[in-house]
């Protein structure tokens, strides 16, 4: 049974949440990298008898800044909130990210939050983490400050994998390549978008394969093609396997980007049902047939594949 952990919007944090350990950090798709990290706070935690937060941003600074930049999520607000729940933490600061905010001096950032509001005894942040304006701070401005704010900062170095540094901007290219085996190894779980079952134009219920169409939002966009995928119905707290087909439909002609999943031995309406679309392997990119009946039979391939994997 997971704890319910407090959840803050602001920096105003009950006196027991005081004093206590603090991760900073946007924590994009909570990796291996990320996981090292909290694990080490729990053993801190553990060890100096003390509460454990974190602090995160929505949006994520970058796609603040880049208002460009709509794809770019390896989880959204509701799943990072999820995981972070299986680190034993005792309360989450989820920081709204705006213009006021984003101009604040590093400095004040340092002695008005940290110091005064929250009053940290140890911070843990990863060696590129920036912060106040400008992105003025940095881990060597934290530690200088140490003696007197009265805090100590933890920065383990970070966590290898083949000489290949574990960070959300690698499992963003390996998800953009498609190489969601490697992406799932170093998430140390499978990634997956949640979304909201759309109406569509039944296309794939036309040709024998309905599916259920689901809006990308603003996750990071995987390689368009096929791919065999595990859905969790949240209305019925279960996982059916299936195929996904994230993509632009060529062979239909369309031009916008969407995400459909059939499910195996499954009939029922889920329109405006909420899916945890999790993904398994990518079998083919995506093509345009000549004709449907072409397509047709390359769905029958793509399904025995899918089928296949255990």
């Amino acid at each position: 049974m997971v704890k319910k952990i407090k959840l803050y919007k602001n920096f105003n944090v009950l006196q027991k949440h005081k004093n206590s350990i603090l991760l900073i950090g946007n924590f994009d798709g909570l990796h291996l990298g990320h996981q090292k990290l909290f694990n080490l706070a729990r053993k801190y935690k553990n060890k100096k008898n003390l509460k454990v937060g974190v602090i995160t941003f929505d949006p994520i600074p970058k796609m603040f800044f880049n208002k460009n930049l709509k794809n770019n999520k390896i989880s959204n607000l509701n799943q990072k909130l999820n995981y972070f729940s299986k680190f034993n933490l005792d309360f989450f600061i989820v920081k709204k990210f705006d213009k006021k905010f984003s101009k604040i001096k590093s400095f004040d950032f340092i002695q008005s939050i940290l110091f005064k509001k929250l009053n940290s005894k140890y911070i843990f942040v990863s060696n590129n983490f920036r912060f106040g304006n400008k992105r003025e701070g940095d881990v060597k401005l934290l530690k200088s400050f140490e003696k007197r704010f009265r805090y100590k900062i933890i920065n383990p170095k970070p966590l290898k994998k083949k000489n290949k540094v574990i960070s959300s901007t690698f499992i963003r290219t390996l998800i953009n390549k498609g190489e969601i085996i490697k992406a799932n190894q170093f998430l140390n779980r499978n990634w997956s978008i949640e979304g909201k079952v759309i109406y569509g134009r039944k296309l794939g219920r036309k040709i024998g394969f309905p599916t259920c169409n689901i809006n990308l939002g603003d996750y990071v966009i995987a390689k368009p093609g096929v791919y065999a995928v595990r859905v969790y119905l949240k209305n019925k707290k279960k996982y059916l396997r299936g195929i996904a087909n994230l993509g632009y439909r060529p062979t239909f002609n369309q031009k916008k980007l969407l995400l459909e999943v059939n499910l195996f031995n499954f009939s029922g309406n889920l329109y405006n049902k909420n899916l945890r679309v999790e993904f398994l392997k990518f079998i083919r990119k995506e093509l345009k047939f000549k004709n449907i009946d072409q397509l047709k039979k390359q769905i029958k391939l793509d399904l025995k594949i899918a089928k296949k994997l255990k």
